[in-house]
């Protein structure tokens, strides 16, 4: 699953960060909300984390523009307020839920487990690029009648690539993306895994190939 986390204090954000890390979470970090704007309008999140005292925009202004867009992303906001009437702003503006700081990593945790089972009860577990399709549960690679069940690695590489379609990705990009920030793995590894991914794609006759432009990265191309 990945999070996008707008918090505007470094020290808690590299906490929060590192358990959500080590939680099998992929985390984008920003420090103000303007940052956060531009992530959540540029990329594909699973849940958004917006605290809502944050400089240049507020976490409830970032949220009043994300869901001007039609964005049906889940958000979690935090806040040191305890009023009533930021609580309500803020469901009212489209949050799924909110959590007063100082909290627990444990409710944290939980209150995201929940936010993100119930965006899997309407939002559909398969992605498609051209005539595949990549199912988000069975981890199945389609293309008509034909499919593969990736791997894990297979499966986070390919996923990736799909959430960033027209977007290329460098080899460290798609290393921390897919195997974590906190990986050991060498970015040889990377180009192991799209060897395997091209040969998929080939064996199913999809019209997707994954291109690539030197010293910049890689993404998904449909051909005609």
């Amino acid at each position: 699953m990945k999070l996008l986390y707008a918090e505007d204090e470094p020290a808690m954000s590299e906490a929060v960060v590192d358990i959500l890390v080590y939680h099998n979470y992929i985390v984008d970090a920003v420090y103000d909300g303007e940052k956060a704007l531009d992530y959540a309008l540029a990329e594909e999140y699973d849940g958004i984390v917006l605290d809502i005292m944050m400089p240049k925009l507020s976490g409830l202004e970032v949220l009043k523009r994300i869901r001007g867009t039609g964005c049906r992303t889940p958000v979690l906001l935090l806040t040191a307020k305890a009023e009533v009437e930021d609580q309500v702003e803020g469901l009212d503006l489209g949050a799924d839920d909110y959590l007063p700081k100082p909290f627990s990593t444990q409710l944290l945790l939980a209150r995201l487990r929940a936010m993100l089972r119930r965006r899997e009860e309407y939002i559909p577990n398969v992605l498609s690029c051209g005539n595949i399709t990549l199912n988000q549960k069975t981890c199945e690679l389609s293309s008509g009648k034909q499919s593969f069940v990736l791997t894990k690695q297979e499966y986070l590489l390919m996923e990736t690539l799909m959430l960033n379609q027209g977007i290329y990705l460098s080899t460290e990009d798609l290393l921390c993306k897919a195997w974590g920030y906190d990986t050991e793995a060498e970015v040889g590894v990377v180009w192991v895994y799209l060897s395997y991914l091209r040969k998929r794609l080939s064996l199913l006759h999809a019209n997707v190939a994954i291109a690539v432009k030197r010293n910049i990265g890689y993404t998904l191309e449909v051909r005609q």
